[in-house]
């Protein structure tokens, strides 16, 4: 049974139970909308791969509400991830560490590691306490397609999930930052809205930093495909000259508008890459919902610091349509 209305505290009492009971709860963070469930019940996780189509190959990510919950996550929380969480958490970022016996493998998809973080939006932090438990929550959308960032992009996908709590947009707008700690090591396996510099200059001469090209997934959103519209995507380049009939474009500041389009979209005035990232996924949401869009083009954006992560989600939304003809 779907529930869905504004958010208040006896909602959050009501989702707790659900989360208790063994059930799914779509819930804002700061990033992206989570599928949530008890993080230490197999049964329940195995319903976020179920509704979401999931395959059992691609972890999950746990959230928590208190650092007594990351001690007893992981069997090694040494002073160097310990900085780390210090520093970034609540926020958007999540640090891969050695699991401890109470997690699931089905959290993990089998592997002796995993990936938490404590998100920075109240709503969360408070059904995570109420629930008490660890919420393991992957993205709530159908698994590849488009991340949501608010509530209807939620209902649209996952019309079965047992309870929606309706928190607005999100603030950040793309996945969080995914590192793993090895020794003086920061491996990057997924860029996100904190960066290497933001870890670097945080926590001057404490780690060297790499990236990371795991062979197996050691987290989520290492794979080439993933975020995708259900339209054709295309980033624009040189070799574009005009758009084809009923195509949506996506741009990132007033003054770079080169083609003409049936729609387009600015995720800001001035390509400011905050608001680039917090529009993203809403704007590919609406583009894919507009009936008259057969297309959608989006402009690149520079990749450094925050255009990384940006252009990390554009180039895997739009890697299944690279060798589609126009």
């Amino acid at each position: 049974m779907l529930y869905f209305c504004p958010m208040n505290n006896n909602n959050i009492d009501e989702a707790a139970q659900i989360i208790k009971k063994g059930g799914l709860v779509a819930f804002p963070t700061e990033t992206v909308y989570g599928l949530g469930a008890n993080a230490l019940n197999p049964m329940a996780v195995a319903k976020i791969f179920e509704l979401k189509e999931r395959p059992s190959f691609d972890p999950l990510i746990i959230h928590i509400a208190s650092y007594d919950d990351l001690k007893a996550l992981s069997t090694e929380v040494n002073e160097k991830i310990m900085a780390l969480a210090k520093h970034f958490w609540p926020g958007p970022l999540t640090i891969v560490m050695p699991k401890s016996s109470i997690v699931p493998e089905i959290v993990t998809s089998g592997l002796d590691t995993v990936g938490i973080r404590m998100p920075n939006n109240p709503i969360a932090l408070e059904l995570i306490t109420k629930a008490g438990c660890p919420i393991a929550a992957p993205s709530a959308n159908k698994f590849g397609q488009l991340s949501p960032v608010n509530a209807h992009h939620v209902k649209k996908q996952l019309p079965d999930v047992d309870y929606i709590l309706d928190g607005g947009n999100t603030s950040v707008g793309i996945e969080s930052t995914i590192v793993s700690i090895d020794g003086d090591i920061c491996h990057l396996l997924r860029p996100g809205f904190i960066t290497i510099d933001d870890i670097e200059k945080a926590l001057p001469d404490t780690f060297v930093f790499d990236i990371a090209k795991p062979e197996k997934l050691v987290s989520p959103g290492l794979l080439k495909s993933h975020y995708s519209p259900k339209k054709p995507l295309y980033i624009l380049n040189d070799s574009i000259r005009r758009l084809p009939a009923n195509s949506g474009l996506i741009l990132h500041g007033r003054n770079n508008q080169l083609y003409s389009a049936e729609k387009i979209i600015y995720t800001s005035e001035t390509h400011d890459k905050i608001e680039i990232t917090a529009h993203l996924f809403d704007s590919l949401h609406k583009m894919e919902e507009d009936e008259s869009v057969k297309n959608i083009f989006i402009e690149p954006v520079e990749e450094k610091g925050l255009g990384i992560a940006i252009m990390d989600r554009v180039k895997k939304a739009a890697y299944q349509y690279n060798n589609s003809s126009l």
